[in-house]
């Protein structure tokens, strides 16, 4: 669930169809009075090319990577600004009250920037990640995902610190574990709320292997439990799923998306000649397949779905969408894993390696800020996209903020995370530069 009341605001803009409750947020939420929304046009198909736009930098905020000019290609009539400065920033919450929360996972704080001044909410923390606000009993809380566990704060409306809180769930795997330790653990956490239910995802320890199936928790999976209590009525809500970050609700509906991160390194699974040599690679690891395969994924959450991973790999060579499943050739070669015909279909791939990790429904859209490759020849992700809704569902994605990579290959930013502002502006969350960027629509 997404960013309170902000998104309750923009479903009065006059779009398309903004069929929705808010993405990550609650049912009903406080507006903030007196905030203005601007009317644009929402991103997506008719809005022509996109434009080369100069960053707006405050100097007291031009250190590196702004102590140079820096450009974004946003959609006509767009504009860009550094908004605030800090390290590694990864999720983002609007507070009810229209102060913006932003987690550091590595510092074990959150920062909160009220008027484009950082200040520190929470200190302690173990690797928060993803926060949200709902209302439970008549009373607003907090919600921070820690590696290791949830906890709810009670929040009134100005707070400036945390107010004491209460572990909600306790005892989830992270990397205080031996075996949870190396290169995929994927300790962080994602989360969402909608009523009296917390839903938590628990990505896998690996890049593709059985144990994590096995486990207690199953790992790579979507559990919801009771959002009043220390871990009660813990349900498995999905599985197969590798590493689901962005969780949210779209609007106006109980449908839950997520975007995933899905593995590396894939295998040929079948006779397919990779490299034009006339014979079949089946079985190799090669360059010219692993670019592309597996996509990731962008998922409507289904009670008791399974979703493939780690022995079912999405098919997109017929195209992305609603896309079946190869067997997975080094664990689930001869099909006995898993039957992947009975798997879930995948609604919509995104490209392979371009790691999506936030998920904000957003004028009868989603945007989904895509973190960057690290395995892929050419560079994948690196970006922000807006994927417009149609009646059957999720359309085709546009690009709505590119430029993060230079042209010789280098970025010097990583989008995240995106969170819609009291006006109805967008703010982008980049770990790699450590800023929160504003990305401004026209008015009309």
């Amino acid at each position: 669930m997404r960013k309170l009341w902000a998104l309750l605001l923009t479903c009065s803009l006059p779009l398309a169809a903004c069929s929705g409750a808010p993405g990550r947020s609650a049912e009903s939420a406080p507006g903030r009075p007196g905030a203005s929304v601007p009317s644009g046009a929402a991103p997506g198909a008719g809005l022509g090319q996109p434009t080369r736009v100069k960053v707006a930098v405050p100097p007291a905020l031009a250190s590196a990577p702004f102590n140079r000019d820096r450009y974004l290609q946003l959609p006509a009539g767009w504009a860009a600004s550094v908004y605030a400065r800090i390290e590694k920033a990864r999720f983002m919450a609007l507070t009810p009250s229209g102060d913006l929360l932003v987690s550091q996972p590595g510092a074990g704080t959150v920062q909160l920037v009220r008027a484009g001044a950082v200040s520190e909410f929470a200190a302690g923390l173990r690797q928060p990640h993803d926060m949200v606000f709902a209302p439970l009993n008549g009373h607003m809380y907090l919600f921070i995902a820690e590696s290791n566990r949830v906890v709810r704060y009670p929040y009134t409306n100005g707070d400036l610190k945390v107010r004491d809180g209460q572990v909600v769930v306790d005892g989830l795997p992270d990397t205080s574990t031996p075996e949870l330790r190396g290169t995929y653990a994927h300790v962080l956490k994602n989360i969402a709320v909608r009523g009296e239910r917390l839903y938590v995802s628990i990505a896998s320890t690996c890049n593709a292997c059985v144990q994590d199936t096995v486990s207690d928790p199953e790992r790579a999976a979507i559990y919801t439990y009771s959002a009043t209590g220390t871990n009660a009525s813990r349900h498995l809500l999905a599985r197969g799923i590798r590493n689901a970050e962005g969780l949210a609700f779209r609007p106006d509906t109980d449908e839950l998306w997520i975007v995933v991160n899905n593995r590396d390194n894939i295998l040929v699974p079948d006779d397919r000649d990779v490299d034009g040599d006339g014979t079949s690679d089946k079985g190799k690891r090669m360059t010219q397949f692993v670019d592309d395969h597996p996509p990731e994924e962008f998922i409507k959450v289904r009670d008791g779905g399974f979703y493939g991973w780690p022995f079912c790999n999405p098919d997109s060579d017929h195209g992305l969408r609603n896309m079946g499943f190869l067997r997975d050739y080094e664990l689930n070669r001869d099909g006995q894993k898993a039957d992947c015909s009975k798997a879930d279909p995948i609604d919509l791939g995104l490209p392979a390696h371009s790691a999506p990790l936030g998920l904000t429904f957003y004028r009868g859209g989603a945007v989904v800020p895509l973190h960057g490759s690290w395995n892929r020849t050419k560079p994948a992700g690196y970006k922000v996209v807006y994927i417009p809704w149609t009646a059957s569902g999720p359309g085709d994605p546009v690009d709505l903020a590119t430029g993060f990579v230079e042209p010789d290959g280098k970025w010097w930013g990583r989008p995240v995370d995106a969170a819609v502002d009291t006006d109805g502006t967008l703010l982008i969350s980049d770990d790699g530069s450590g800023t929160v960027l504003r990305l401004t629509p026209p008015a009309r």
